[in-house]
């Protein structure tokens, strides 16, 4: 039997698949690597560990199955340092590293303040998570280094380039808040020129366009895995939609809107990101996930119950909630919300009918952001939370006028990073029921 086999690297878990040409899944596995600490004593991925792995499961699956084909999709805002023999420098520094904050006002006061930059690049002031700033970082602060440094890769694009030998880049990863691209020009940002960056920086490369390798195996370049994910919807869905991306970050990606980002976007976490084909999209981020973790754990404490209990729990519509004020309630990183105090609500069904309803109302205010200016007539809910009913039913009512679907796509960002790859491994149509969707009713 043959297949494509796709690696999904997540910070958390690290996936690997082997899907046939009906993308039906015919072989996985997965792994948690223990994470390591940079020179800082910060955790970060363990790289050595996740190469051998990554070999290790391609020995496996090559042993037992015709690989026809490669391809890679991972989380971003990662960068890999090589000298020029390929050897990695530095450590692959966690995208939430704290950042120096006078470096960070010496770089935006070099180029034109944190307000107009951020609208230029299309991201809000995020540190290490606008990943080019780590190349400023390790460039100020570890010269001796960065004098070394001979290619800068996105982290989907190296792990592309071990198994290709070729150093190339991607614009989806460009796109995932680097601070590197001029959004409004279609190019490198200044910056990335006078800082004597670009150079290092390896040639844009088209993700649908592989590489062949000696053994005749093909061999994609990677792709970031939120623009990965949406490749499915794209495929399976012939009217605007957006789609909420749900888990440890609710990510509310709208295809159909392409507008610059305006201040008050900026401030409240939207930011965009480049499709396959370069052209933007609006995406706006709330850290709803973890902070669903946090305080389910505290309601399952107040009342004696496991957080399973919780997530299996139904709507109970006989259940009032208190609306939540959201001047200046932010569900970000740290997370920070209103200080509720499960332990006074009568029921343990009420107090977790009032943390979705609390999420819900910032779901809203955060998907509105990237709605407003191009309505959508689908809004399609994947992973965890659209598997809660509390959470569907709420965001469904807050939504009266849009259909609210909750949808299934087995492994969406693996599936993504083979539907790239389509024309070069696989001789059948693209099948037309990638997306098991279901329309949310009561």
């Amino acid at each position: 039997m043959s297949g494509i086999l796709i690696f999904d690297i997540g910070k958390t878990n690290k996936k690997a698949f082997l899907f046939d040409e009906s993308y039906t899944i015919l072989w996985e596995k997965s792994v948690g690597l223990e994470e390591a600490a940079d020179e800082d004593g910060d955790p970060c991925e363990d790289l050595p560990g996740l190469i051998s792995w990554m070999k290790e499961v391609y020995e496996e699956v090559n042993a037992a199955y015709h690989v026809k084909a490669v391809n890679f999709s991972s989380y971003g805002a990662t960068l890999v340092f090589l000298d020029g023999n390929g050897r990695v420098l530095t450590p692959l520094y966690n995208y939430l590293k704290a950042y120096p904050e006078e470096l960070k006002k010496k770089f935006y006061a070099t180029y034109g303040g944190e307000d107009s930059f951020s609208k230029t690049a299309a991201s809000p002031v995020l540190g290490s998570l606008n990943s080019g700033m780590l190349i400023y970082r390790l460039k100020h602060e570890r010269p001796q280094v960065f004098s070394r440094v001979k290619r800068i890769l996105h982290l989907p694009n190296y792990l592309s380039f071990l198994f290709s030998g070729k150093k190339v880049t991607d614009l989806t990863s460009i796109g995932c808040h680097t601070n590197l691209w001029d959004f409004p020009r279609g190019q490198y940002h200044r910056w990335v020129g006078e800082e004597g960056v670009e150079r290092f920086l390896a040639p844009l490369h088209a993700p649908d366009q592989p590489f062949l390798t000696e053994s005749g195996a093909v061999v994609g370049i990677g792709l970031h895995d939120s623009s990965a994910a949406l490749i499915p919807y794209l495929k399976g869905c012939n009217e605007p939609f957006a789609l909420i991306s749900t888990g440890t970050w609710n990510i509310t990606l709208n295809p159909f809107n392409g507008e610059p980002l305006s201040t008050e976007e900026l401030a409240n976490d939207c930011l965009c990101f480049l499709k396959t084909d370069g052209t933007p999209l609006k995406a706006s981020r709330l850290l709803a996930g973890l902070y669903h973790e946090q305080e389910a754990t505290k309601i399952a404490r107040a009342f004696g119950v496991s957080p399973a209990h919780l997530l299996e729990m139904r709507y109970d519509p006989g259940i009032s909630t208190e609306p939540l004020s959201l001047e200046n309630a932010r569900v970000e990183n740290p997370v920070s919300g209103p200080e509720r105090q499960w332990q006074n609500y009568k029921t343990c069904a009420q107090a977790y009918h009032q943390l979705m309803a609390d999420l819900v109302a910032w779901q809203k205010r955060s998907s509105d952001q990237i709605l407003k200016n191009a309505p959508v007539k689908k809004l399609f809910v994947d992973g965890g939370f659209g598997k809660s009913r509390i959470f569907m039913k709420m965001l469904s009512d807050a939504y009266p006028g849009t259909a609210v679907w909750t949808t299934e796509v087995p492994q969406a960002s693996a599936l993504g990073a083979a539907l790239v790859l389509h024309d070069h491994w696989n001789s059948r149509p693209v099948p037309e029921n990638l997306i098991k969707r279901k329309q949310f009713s009561d």
